[in-house]
């Protein structure tokens, strides 16, 4: 099966299209070689991917048939993503929500304050 196919079949891209264009970007490895859209995949190959910041490391167990339900993922890989990523996709979730929007203006004198004994603190 295609490399794009079985990535949207297990599930980790919306539509074969998303997953298509992220293999020509270069986001999608197989076997630590940067695969083309029509690479094929076969049992016990090792997929890296980036996703929303995230670098996903799969081995595929098997190939399914179509795209399948979400239940059923686990029978066609093994996720070895590492816990750190996940916990650092959540820290930068966090830190985003802090800072201001784009376009609501100047900071005002308590932001200011507030990046004033930010830069103290760490000197």
């Amino acid at each position: 099966m295609r490399i794009d196919k079985y990535l949207w079949c297990i599930r980790y891209y919306k539509t074969r299209t998303l997953a298509t264009t992220a293999c020509r970007k270069g986001h999608v490895r197989v076997n630590k070689e940067i695969a083309k859209p029509s690479r094929d995949v076969y049992p016990q190959d090792e997929i890296e991917l980036r996703k929303d910041q995230i670098n996903y490391q799969l081995i595929v167990n098997a190939i399914p048939e179509n795209r399948i339900g979400a239940k059923l993922v686990d029978i066609y890989r093994i996720d070895k993503t590492p816990k750190e990523q996940f916990e650092a996709q959540e820290l930068l979730k966090l830190s985003k929500d802090y800072y201001r929007k784009k376009g609501v203006g100047r900071p005002t004198k308590k932001d200011r304050r507030d990046i004033d004994n930010f830069t103290d603190e760490t000197s």
